[in-house]
């Protein structure tokens, strides 16, 4: 009713609702709870952290960022105050080009990796793949390279094709800003673009041990794939104009966001660069 006044008057909708006048305005003259109140400053706090994360945080995220600034509340509180509120994160978008061409006449590596996503250090295991992005003038291609330490990515370079130079540009970018020691572990699927001569020939002279996924089996690099998910629906899940439109989206992505900034379920809510810097005995 209180939020009706200016649109009926008082008189009629207590009618209708059968209740009376004297009982709405005694209502209306009490102070506001205590637990009113705090929703209220709940409210603006997750409001305030879903604007910060683009509209991308649910519900855990938000409570992990809450607890970070010392604010005292529950999941279930927050869960229920979004969902009264509206306050919904991006959903994903689903479509599927081919990115991964096998070269029938190669010779695979073994899965090394066999799904351990764990790293006891940074630098010892990369995972590397290749994802699209949808633009009004094609597709834009994705290779990126990431540590399974800090889920950092560490590489990673775009192309309007999915030749081996687009994953030997994102490796370089990786070695460039790494520099890992020899014995590192790369692992990839089983695509041309890395079990092609150019390629192997790098991770050789790098002393890489050479990794590759099962045919078929996209659980084996579910890491990476896991990232392109997130990128998509929290970054790429709307067609982008021009390809350098989307180059610039995702370049921001990564490096200011994803790297920087996103808090991360596996890594106890901290940002992978926030991760790698966390005193280690």
């Amino acid at each position: 009713m209180a939020a009706q006044e200016g649109q009926y008057a008082v008189k009629r909708m207590c009618r209708a609702l059968q209740v009376s006048r004297n009982g709405y305005y005694a209502w209306r003259g009490r102070p506001v709870s205590r637990r009113a109140q705090a929703n209220e400053l709940l409210l603006e706090q997750i409001q305030e952290e879903f604007q910060a994360s683009r509209r991308t945080y649910g519900s855990p995220r938000i409570h992990a960022a809450l607890r970070r600034k010392g604010a005292h509340c529950g999941r279930h509180r927050i869960v229920r105050l979004m969902r009264l509120h509206g306050i919904t994160a991006t959903s994903r978008r689903r479509r599927f080009p081919h990115t991964t061409q096998r070269n029938a006449r190669a010779i695979a590596a073994p899965n090394l990796l066999w799904q351990d996503f764990s790293s006891p250090a940074p630098n010892r295991k990369w995972v590397s793949d290749i994802t699209y992005i949808d633009t009004a003038q094609g597709w834009l291609y994705l290779a990126a390279v990431m540590d399974l330490f800090s889920r950092r990515v560490v590489g990673w370079a775009m192309a309007d094709h999915t030749q081996t130079s687009l994953v030997q540009e994102a490796f370089e970018m990786a070695l460039l800003q790494r520099q890992p020691d020899p014995g590192l572990l790369h692992h990839s699927d089983q695509g041309s673009q890395y079990t092609s001569e150019a390629y192997q020939s790098i991770l050789r002279t790098h002393h890489c041990s050479v990794s590759m996924s099962r045919v078929g089996n996209c659980y084996d690099n579910a890491a990476i794939e896991s990232f392109f998910g997130t990128l998509k629906t929290e970054c790429a899940h709307q067609r982008y104009a021009t390809r350098a439109q989307a180059r610039t989206a995702i370049f921001e992505y990564i490096e200011i966001w994803y790297n920087r900034r996103r808090l991360h379920s596996a890594l106890h809510y901290t940002s992978p660069a926030e991760f790698e810097h966390i005193p280690r005995h």
